[in-house]
């Protein structure tokens, strides 16, 4: 293959996408995690997405007018994929309400969060959703690597996150390639250091908010102060660990030239895609 330039970046083919329209652990009783720590990361996660994911939908189609056809094909899949996650990520978020948690406040958040970037440029719109898109690759990646640490989070299936995750590396370029063929004329250094700074914006706000919110959930289960302050930093960075484990990847994201398919990951999809799991087919 010929080499690229430095700075020059172009869209690369990454796998076929699959609709996978599932739905998880229905008419079942979702208890509170056993590790409080893990509940409250993976339910502030969880209450992100669906406002979320709704943002990175309308920033993708803000761009997609004469996009090459296997990208216009990609983005349609792309679009099928996050409504579903958004949908089961909405009866998750339900499941935490029937657990006894309140989260108002953390719906509030996330929604003037959603509100503020949908009043940016549409193409800040879509660099913010591919820095977002490069986190959830990256989280995917470690949940599918370490399926064992979903293990404690509670109030669902597991195997929602992994049917998640899988979705999420296979279409972890889409945004992306979306973002070159939208800032095709830009050149090379522009584009670099406009996704690179919202990048930055997008890591402070997401850690910042994220923790948050996993914060206020704890102070629910009586975990205050220090101790939960401490505890959400040993997990997120001790053991398991997933920011640690993520770090050299998010760094990945600033060099010149990035692609998403720069690392292929593949084949923890192909490890647990159709595998049996509690999941049910939508009707």
């Amino acid at each position: 293959m010929t080499a690229q330039p430095h700075w020059q970046e172009s869209p690369r083919q990454g796998t076929s996408l699959t609709v996978r329209d599932m739905r998880f652990a229905r008419g079942q009783k979702r208890e509170r995690g056993t590790d409080p720590v893990a509940s409250a990361w993976f339910a502030a996660l969880s209450c992100s997405f669906p406002r979320g994911e709704a943002m990175f939908i309308e920033a993708v189609k803000a761009h997609r007018d004469g996009v090459p056809p296997q990208l216009a094909a990609e983005i349609r899949d792309f679009i099928r994929q996050e409504v579903n996650h958004s949908r089961e990520h909405i009866a998750f978020n339900r499941a935490i309400e029937d657990a006894g948690y309140d989260i108002t406040e953390i719906t509030a958040r996330v929604n003037r969060l959603v509100d503020d970037t949908l009043a940016t440029p549409p193409i800040v719109q879509l660099g913010i959703t591919c820095a977002l898109e490069h986190f959830t690759a990256m989280f995917a990646h470690q949940f599918l690597k370490n399926p064992g640490s979903l293990a404690t989070a509670g109030m669902g299936d597991p195997h929602l996150w992994l049917w998640h995750a899988v979705e999420e590396i296979e279409h972890k370029g889409v945004a992306y390639d979306t973002w070159i063929h939208a800032t095709r004329d830009w050149p090379a250094f522009k584009r670099w250091r406009v996704r690179s700074l919202l990048m930055v914006l997008v890591t402070v706000r997401f850690l910042r908010n994220r923790s948050n919110d996993a914060l206020e959930l704890l102070r629910q289960d009586g975990i205050e102060g220090w101790r939960a302050r401490w505890g959400l930093v040993s997990y997120l960075f001790g053991k398991p660990g997933i920011l640690r484990k993520i770090f050299l990847k998010w760094l990945g994201y600033f060099r010149p030239g990035f692609h998403p398919w720069d690392h292929d990951d593949r084949h923890l999809i192909t490890q647990y895609d159709g595998e049996d799991s509690l999941a049910e087919p939508a009707e």
